[in-house]
């Protein structure tokens, strides 16, 4: 089985993961993990699959006369560590421009490897501004305390919470 991973995007509209999915199980595509998102009127994600090398061709090709949806078909080559801890950073404070960059420079500096990030922007009227929250799932190398990356996170600034918790 050859695993492939797809990137998709589209003008959001009911059906699209139902349609996504028929497409994949009428060419023997096998539907394995996804990141599904709707933001700003459109719907896209990152959807991983695993399907017979004599079917691949038909799959892609059928992938690409999909109407409502523009699909990038990549090859599945990484492989998950088994080595190294995953913990994940749950991320408040004050929102502000380039608060994404701040956090992604620590969490690099420091070795560790973000493996799944998503953030929202929340209404806080009473803070005189919006509330940045975000959820980083964190690959940390071999001998790395998680704590190391929560203190330089919370050293941005004095309203940056983070909490850990143990990836599932």
């Amino acid at each position: 089985m050859k695993k492939l991973v797809l990137t998709v995007i589209g003008k959001d509209k009911v059906g699209l993961v139902q349609n996504l999915s028929n497409v994949l199980v009428e060419n023997h595509g096998n539907w394995l993990a996804s990141n599904l998102s709707h933001l700003s009127g459109y719907f896209a994600g990152v959807v991983e699959v695993e399907v017979a090398e004599e079917f691949i061709s038909d799959l892609t090709s059928a992938l690409s006369q999909m109407d409502d949806l523009k699909i990038d078909v990549h090859d599945g080559t990484g492989s998950e560590s088994d080595q190294n801890q995953q913990i994940e950073f749950v991320i408040t404070g004050n929102d502000r421009k380039g608060i994404v960059r701040e956090l992604s420079e620590i969490i690099q500096h420091k070795g560790a490897s973000i493996v799944n990030f998503t953030s929202s922007r929340q209404s806080a009227p009473n803070w005189g501004g919006g509330l940045f929250h975000a959820v980083a799932k964190v690959e940390l190398p071999v001998g790395l305390d998680a704590d190391v990356i929560a203190e330089a996170l919370e050293e941005l600034a004095t309203d940056i919470v983070v909490d850990l918790e143990l990836a599932s």
